[in-house]
């Protein structure tokens, strides 16, 4: 373990800046150490400020720092990865409000009529998500939907061509590198400008929601890259879907809106300038997230659900009727220009990105002899998502040890999108399923080797976008497909799918498990119809629907959203209970074995995510256990060039330091007085808030909050700012700007408790006080994410800068 260099992350970049925009300057949660050994990290001594207990902490990266310096641009051909660390490359996100004089004093000049103000601001900015969110599912769904039709059509013509003189060699060759020339665009794109938009988004947006800052996650330029990257991966063939980072997508949005500015455009509007904070900041990226899943599958209340479910980790009624709210203008939005687009100006015919279609419950009902074959679907569901999220782990630490440079990432791409079209090729090449032409809804019917008014079934499962082969599946009549054909195509499209997932390119993977699902679904309605002689009630298309339900709960294990997601999307309640019933059995029989895929991936990049519970087994454990030591506290008038020397010390980057009473007697610990923020002393400083020691009677320079708000979120680092030999020796008073009253826990608390306080109030810094209300340590994200439950019980992960 001592052997680990460094980690790709999803920024893809080793010491990026950060969210806040220091350039270089890792700012760790734990307020220890940093990345050095207990020890080795150096320590400030000045009489001014304290420090107290000590942190022991291994150093993972230093037998490699000489290397690095010598040599920067040399990529290792393995990285060794291990599971059980934990990143300190991760800050948190100050969700707690500084309570301090100036905060208080704005409360108190805001009248009521300027409160109605903010609130009809919210509700705007609530619209506007839902409005921009939905144009751009618009874009990437009539974007998608020429450059694929374009593509098979060429592909089709070629060949029907070369089917009747010989040389389908060539046809294969065409498709493969259509394919993987759109695919490495696709990949470029995202390896080379910004390796965040990769993926779905989804774990990213969850680990933000949960109070953690992934950098670059909200940037304008990731929804632009993100947009791009998916439609090029749909158009390009592989088994990925447009649906998932539309909730990566909406959250973007939400974040830019919410802030009234750009700073990747450098453009600032002056409006919404009251939500420049993290904690409004994340309600609307709450918002732009659930927007984000009802303009993807048409499900405003689905994606209220989801955002409660998967994301947001504090909530609130009044948040809950502005994100449906913002989810209603979203589907809505989608619907009226998709139905201008189509030519039913009226019809509002398309409620989301995919609409699953009309189930006729008439004809589809169910039985309650059939409530067991549910609850066994989703029995098999669960096994096959935790068999697909097994493999997608080993594959992924394959990916982290060795495809860990851009240019392998590109090939690695392009390879599978090769791969794909040749599988799909080859088993349409094979097939020799025909049926016939008439009334078939097949957008582009192959006809290969099958008679004249017939096409190859085979065909319309690869030959196709998934949203339309899940669709297909789902409504095709009876006798559609050869059993033969849902088992091989079930099959492949299992291992395409989980190598894909994980490619550095953007692609969700809701649409491919709905497709394994909905295919090996329809499959056993087709053996329950020859087992029951035919029963009406064994119609393929409603096990298409359960055996979709089930694939994708095992794979996501989301359960209570992913219900209404599904209810929503058919636009039938009767269905209801048994996607529920198979929703829960797969979750439980997929966690008896592994992981939920995202929840795993978020494990795999070390991320400090928080659960809602903490360890069951944890009680034995106190705050003076998990503390972090030592402490830089901060007298409540300080020499400026203390807190110079504090925020420029880079081996203990802390971004909070308890303010303790001003004592004569530096001997003595004083008592704790309040919490300032690494923030707030840059703000200071680069204001010149500060008195001569011989005036300390005059009154300082006035701040107000818009001050601390224009800096944000990127606060200039302290090497940027100067501060002349004399200006270090004057004194600056903290008491206007700390927060008075900060939450302390004392130091013989339980694990538990110190948890979910820190859990429920979403801090960044709990203070651990002893019984004279005196400072003795620090619990901070890292503190508390690093205790699990294991399979041999209570077991502690190590923290390192990877």
């Amino acid at each position: 373990m001592a052997n680990v260099a460094k980690k790709v992350s999803w920024s893809g970049r080793d010491r990026d800046d950060d969210e806040d925009g220091r350039a270089g300057e890792t700012t760790p949660l734990l307020n220890g150490t940093g990345p050095g050994a207990a020890g080795s990290a150096r320590q400030l001594t000045p009489s001014s400020f304290l420090r107290i207990g000590q942190l022991s902490n291994v150093d993972l990266n230093e037998d490699i720092h000489e290397l690095e310096t010598e040599l920067p641009r040399q990529h290792p051909n393995e990285i060794p990865h291990n599971e059980k660390l934990l990143s300190l490359k991760y800050e948190s996100l100050d969700y707690d409000n500084s309570e301090n004089q100036l905060f208080l004093e704005e409360e108190r000049r805001i009248n009521h009529a300027a409160f109605r103000t903010v609130e009809i601001k919210r509700w705007v900015i609530c619209a506007m998500i839902g409005i921009l969110t939905g144009l751009v599912a618009c874009f990437i769904d009539i974007v998608v939907e020429n450059l694929a039709g374009l593509k098979y059509r060429v592909v089709k013509d070629n060949i029907d061509k070369f089917t009747a003189k010989g040389g389908l060699s060539f046809s294969l060759l065409l498709w493969a590198t259509l394919n993987a020339s759109v695919v490495m665009v696709g990949s470029v794109i995202v390896a080379f400008i910004e390796p965040v938009a990769a993926g779905s988004g989804i774990p990213q947006i969850k680990c933000y929601l949960n109070g953690v800052k992934i950098p670059h996650v909200v940037r304008l330029k990731t929804l632009v890259i993100k947009v791009c990257g998916v439609i090029l991966s749909v158009v390009g063939g592989l088994a990925v879907g447009k649906e998932g980072p539309m909730i990566h997508s909406g959250s973007v949005i939400a974040a830019g809106i919410s802030q009234g500015r750009s700073t990747s455009l450098k453009r600032d509007f002056k409006i919404f300038e009251y939500f420049r904070r993290d904690t409004e900041k994340r309600d609307f990226v709450s918002a732009g997230a659930a927007a984000g899943v009802s303009a993807a599958f048409g499900a405003p209340v689905g994606g209220v659900l989801f955002s409660l479910e998967e994301g947001a980790s504090f909530w609130n009624q009044f948040l809950t009727w502005r994100i449906f709210f913002a989810s209603m203008i979203s589907t809505f939005t989608l619907n009226s220009v998709l139905s201008v687009y189509h030519g039913n100006a009226w019809d509002l015919s398309s409620p989301g990105l995919i609409n699953f279609g009309r189930f006729d419950s008439e004809k589809m009902g169910y039985t309650i002899q059939e409530i067991p074959i549910f609850i066994f679907m989703g029995v098999v569901g669960g096994i096959l998502g935790a068999l697909f999220n097994a493999l997608n782990y080993w594959l992924t630490m394959f990916r982290i040890r060795y495809i860990h440079r851009p240019c392998l990432q590109v090939v690695e791409a392009m390879l599978v999108a090769a791969v794909t079209a040749t599988v799909g090729f080859v088993m349409i090449y094979c097939s020799r399923d025909c049926q016939p032409i008439q009334g078939s809804s097949v957008a582009y019917p192959l006809q290969l080797f099958c008679a004249d008014g017939e096409y190859n079934s085979m065909a319309t499962a690869f030959f196709n976008t998934p949203e339309k082969s899940v669709v297909n599946l789902f409504h095709d009549p009876p006798g559609s497909y050869n059993p033969m054909t849902l088992g091989m195509f079930t099959l492949m499209y299992f291992f395409l799918a989980c190598w894909t997932y994980g490619l550095t390119v953007s692609a969700g993977v809701f649409i491919p498990s709905l497709l394994i699902g909905a295919a090996w679904g329809r499959l056993f309605g087709i053996s329950l119809s020859y087992l029951t002689k035919g029963s009406i009630w064994a119609d393929p298309g409603k096990y298409a629907l359960m055996g979709a339900a089930a694939q994708l709960g095992g794979i996501v294990r989301m359960t209570l959203s992913l219900t209404v997601i599904m209810m929503e999307a058919t636009g039938n309640v009767t269905y209801g209970f048994p996607i529920m019933l198979v929703l829960m059995t797969a979750k439980i029989v997929g966690d008896y074995f592994v992981e939920g895929l995202y929840d795993m991936h978020i494990q795999l990049q070390s991320v400090p995510f928080l659960h809602w519970e903490a360890p069951v087994t944890s009680h034995s454990l106190t705050a003076r256990e998990v503390m972090s030591t030592p402490v830089t506290c901060l007298r409540r008038i300080e020499r400026v060039g203390t807190v110079v020397d504090i925020l420029s010390d880079t081996s203990s980057n802390h971004n909070g330091f308890p303010v303790v009473e001003s004592n004569a007697d530096t001997t003595q610990v004083a008592g704790l007085r309040g919490l300032i923020l690494r923030s707030q002393l840059i703000v200071l400083l680069k204001h010149k808030v500060f008195v001569e020691r011989a005036n300390l009677n005059l009154v300082q320079r006035r701040l107000k909050l818009k001050d601390f708000r224009d800096a944000y979120p990127r606060f200039p680092p302290i090497q940027s700012i100067h501060v002349s030999q004399d200006e270090r020796d004057c004194m600056i008073d903290l008491s206007e700007f700390m927060n008075p009253s900060p939450y302390t826990v004392p130091q013989e608390a339980s694990l538990p408790r110190v948890f979910k306080l820190f859990r429920a109030l979403g801090l960044r810094h709990l203070v651990v006080v002893d019984n004279r209300n005196e400072v003795v340590g620090m619990v901070t994200r890292k503190d508390l994410a690093r205790y699990r439950l294991g399979k041999e019980g209570l077991e502690e992960l190590s923290l390192a800068q990877t």
